[in-house]
């Protein structure tokens, strides 16, 4: 039996789908009489290029033409159709690549014709030519016989040469719409009289990612498997697909913040046999469609979704906020790199959505950026109480603005692991003179920076203006609240030791100078 996706291939113009500027231009050309020596198609797999050069093909060849609208009946529409006419040669350029094949293709150009008009010489995956091969084309692509015929089809157009491009008009294939794709798997589905859904047939559509081959190698798959009768559970168990559903359920349980109940839905997808890492594929596709419509104000036409479900997008994009949806695909990027290394992507998919849903169990900077964002725009939401309400004394120089109050276990929770990686990023010399010291004491915006006994040079660096204000502006990025300074040293007898061991040695002093400056020693000679 013939695959489905060679049975249904467009045999003209009007059963092409989903590329009508290119061949709008082709009518055009043909029925001018205004032929090229050289086209060249470029487009993601699967958008109809090899089809559409045979269909040239039969506009050049057929008895009726040249003409737009072969007639599909004569033996040279036949003949092409069937990829068995001696005038229309195809090549895969992936195999047949070298300069070897290309002097085969100069000996016999100058031969006429069998039957039709021209010869027509359809090269696929033509970015896969060798150099010396492209070159050894070059001049027969500018001065070719008046009956040849070159149409150069390639996923990868920034492969081709300049030279080569230069010679040739270039049309770009798009990936069809989600209702072009689904418009065609109808056609198929009644053709073959298999029992689908819109439903199924949508999932198959979105599935496919713009492949018109790979839509209909599927929908051919499913009904062998399920005996012509399609349901939308079979495209799911078949394709390891995430129902839309899903997505929008995980989406609406992180809204209300309900991380037990995101937890055991992902515990019952896995007990259903739902294949993860395609879940997080699938959930970050579906993030990158909320995001486009928070920026854009509507679903653009882009995205790949039926009427019901952009008004769905809509919505949910109006109750997920911007910030939660930025740092969910920065978390599932996470899981994306453990897939690719052959890891499990359940526990970073788990643990994204606990840090996104509990903001408070994560202790990087950006987290506590984004609480303390959020308590500042709970602060602003409050009713303002009025003058009457309340008599506010005038002042004379009313102080800055501060974020919400803070407490010095947060500071001291987020001293390594976000204070002084930020120092780290600005000036490793202030990191490293900061990395001995701790906060011990915040009273009001008073925070205490201590250092160890020994560490007394250390001090005197952290109190410089340059290093002071480096990390007073990282604390108020941390933070939301501008905090006044104090070094101090602590308790001990390593300072008194220090000053009965006499002047510091050379060895000493280089040694301080590579640890706080990240200097080396450099060989002079």
């Amino acid at each position: 039996m013939t695959a489905l996706y060679r049975k249904y291939r467009p045999l003209d113009f009007d059963e092409v789908v989903g590329q009508d500027a290119v061949t709008r231009t082709l009518r055009n050309a043909i029925e001018r009489d205004q032929i090229r020596q050289a086209y060249l198609f470029a487009g993601p797999r699967g958008t109809g290029k090899t089809s559409l050069a045979r269909i040239l093909a039969k506009c050049l060849n057929c008895e009726q033409g040249p003409t737009a609208t072969p007639d599909k009946t004569c033996n040279s529409c036949r003949t092409i159709a069937a990829g068995t006419s001696l005038d229309v040669i195809e090549m895969d350029a992936a195999s047949q690549r070298g300069i070897d094949d290309i002097r085969e293709i100069r000996e016999h150009v100058i031969l006429q014709p069998v039957e039709g008009r021209y010869k027509v010489y359809i090269l696929d995956e033509a970015h896969q030519l060798t150099d010396a091969a492209f070159n050894a084309l070059l001049k027969l692509i500018e001065e070719p016989p008046p009956h040849l015929v070159f149409v150069f089809c390639t996923t990868d157009l920034g492969k081709m040469l300049p030279t080569v491009r230069s010679r040739c008009q270039t049309f770009l294939f798009a990936r069809p719409r989600l209702a072009e794709l689904t418009k065609l798997l109808r056609r198929v589905a009644d053709g073959e009289k298999i029992d689908a859904p819109d439903a199924a047939l949508s999932l198959v559509a979105r599935s496919a990612r713009g492949s018109f081959r790979d839509a209909v190698s599927t929908l051919d798959q499913l009904s062998a498997a399920t005996d012509g009768e399609i349901t939308v559970q079979a495209v799911l168990q078949l394709l390891g697909a995430v129902e839309e559903e899903a997505l929008f359920r995980i989406c609406d349980l992180i809204v209300d913040r309900d991380t037990a109940g995101l937890l055991n839905f992902v515990e019952e997808l896995a007990e259903q046999g739902q294949d993860l890492s395609r879940l997080v594929n699938d959930l970050l596709e579906h993030l990158r469609h909320l995001l486009l419509v928070q920026h854009m104000g509507e679903v653009p036409d882009s995205v790949p979704a039926t009427p019901e479900t952009r008004e769905r997008l809509q919505a949910q994009a109006n109750q997920l906020g911007e910030p939660d949806v930025i740092r969910l695909i920065d978390l599932l990027a996470v899981a994306v790199d453990d897939v690719r290394q052959g890891g499990d992507p359940r526990l970073p998919l788990e643990l994204a959505l606990v840090k996104v849903t509990r903001p408070g169990a994560d202790l990087s900077r950006q987290s506590i950026s984004y609480r303390l964002e959020q308590l500042e725009t709970k602060r602003r939401a409050q009713p303002q109480k009025s003058a009457a309400q309340v008599a506010t004394p005038p002042v004379e120089d009313a102080p800055a603005e501060q974020g919400p109050p803070v407490e010095l276990g947060e500071i001291q929770s987020a001293w390594k692991q976000a204070v002084l990686p930020a120092v780290g990023e600005r000036s490793i010399p202030t990191a490293s003179v900061l990395n001995e010291a701790k906060p011990i004491e915040l009273s009001g915006d008073r925070l205490v920076i201590e250092f160890p006994p020994a560490a007394s040079f250390h001090r005197n660096l952290a109190e410089e203006p340059k290093n002071a204000s480096l990390l007073a502006e990282v604390l108020y990025e941390v933070t939301g609240r501008k905090l006044t300074l104090a070094f101090a040293i602590g308790e001990g007898e390593a300072v008194q030791e220090e000053d009965e061991e006499g002047p510091v040695t050379e060895e000493q002093i280089i040694s301080l100078m590579k640890t706080t400056f990240d200097a080396r020693e450099v060989d002079e000679t």
